[in-house]
């Protein structure tokens, strides 16, 4: 009983890591926002994934002041976040999931080693959202990221992965890029800290460099005439959701960030009846049932 009494005295304050799922300030869950409102510190990570509301509108929610955690913070001040967490309760609120991004289960890492009790709260995310295309989600296989090309780096480590889950007859969730406050290091090496315009890579821009890897690499993952399906927003009023083939979906406008790509394998009949309500119009992709 005395040893049970101790260690709850110890970890008596919590570092709570908040999944905000996809949509606004309301996609909290109950418990999550208990666990807010019970924090003396809160961060909004916002490097891994965006919001499209803006802290504003959070903190109004919430009532509660929030601190942006930044690339800069994650990656080389994570401390700033956890070591407050022995002796205050403090939050940590991340886009979706808190167990989607490697970002979040190095701070829990470190948080413990330092010390710290954790504590996930989750939520929705993409990695589950996805599957309201109608593709069904133990049908996936390897998730993968896509990066923004640059002029001399051109990473297809995505590009094996999209080829074992084909030939298992497994789907592909693309998850895009984006790209905010990167340091301009031209601005840099002149003495200046300038940071470049937010980036999100768009379905489109993902369809070129899947199309490069192919023609580079050649080993026949995947052509122009694969069916896949387009998502951008997932969870918001205004979501998007097309389904064609890669180069169909090549020409559509997806509109604003965030947007995720999804390469299909083998589908099942109960997945081409939902995909159909999203099909381009007059797709020439044409389902096993189409060609009898």
């Amino acid at each position: 009983f005395c040893i049970v009494h101790l260690q709850e005295e110890v970890f008596a304050m919590v570092l709570y890591i908040v999944g905000l799922g996809l949509g606004d300030e309301k996609d909290i869950t109950v418990r999550g926002l208990e666990a807010v409102k019970s924090c003396s510190k809160i961060f909004l990570e916002a490097y891994t994934s965006i919001l499209r509301v803006n802290k504003e509108r959070l903190e109004t929610f919430y009532e509660k002041s929030i601190t942006i955690a930044d690339r800069h913070t994650v990656e080389s001040e994570a401390e700033q976040i956890y070591e407050p967490a022995l002796t205050e309760d403090v939050a940590l609120l991340v886009v979706g999931d808190p167990v989607c991004a490697t970002t979040h289960t190095d701070i829990l890492i470190r948080a413990r080693d330092y010390g710290c009790k954790v504590e996930l709260i989750h939520n929705a995310s993409i990695m589950g959202a996805a599957g309201c295309c109608g593709l069904q989600l133990y049908n996936f296989g390897h998730t993968v990221s896509i990066p923004f090309y640059e002029e001399n780096w051109r990473p297809t480590s995505f590009y094996p992965k999209i080829k074992y889950n084909r030939l298992g007859g497994m789907h592909t969730l693309c998850l895009l890029d984006i790209k905010v406050k990167e340091p301009d290091f031209d601005a840099m090496m002149r003495g200046r800290t300038v940071f470049l315009p937010p980036r999100y890579m768009s379905v489109n821009t993902c369809i070129d460099q899947l199309l490069e890897a192919e023609e580079t690499i050649g080993e026949n993952a995947y052509s122009k005439d694969t069916l896949c399906v387009g998502l951008a927003r997932l969870g918001q009023p205004d979501q998007c959701i097309i389904a064609g083939t890669m180069q169909e979906l090549r020409e559509k406008d997806f509109g604003e960030p965030l947007h995720s790509f999804i390469v299909c394998g083998e589908t099942h009949d109960l997945e081409v009846e939902v995909l159909k309500h999203y099909m381009v119009k007059d797709s020439k992709y044409l389902f096993e049932e189409d060609t009898k």
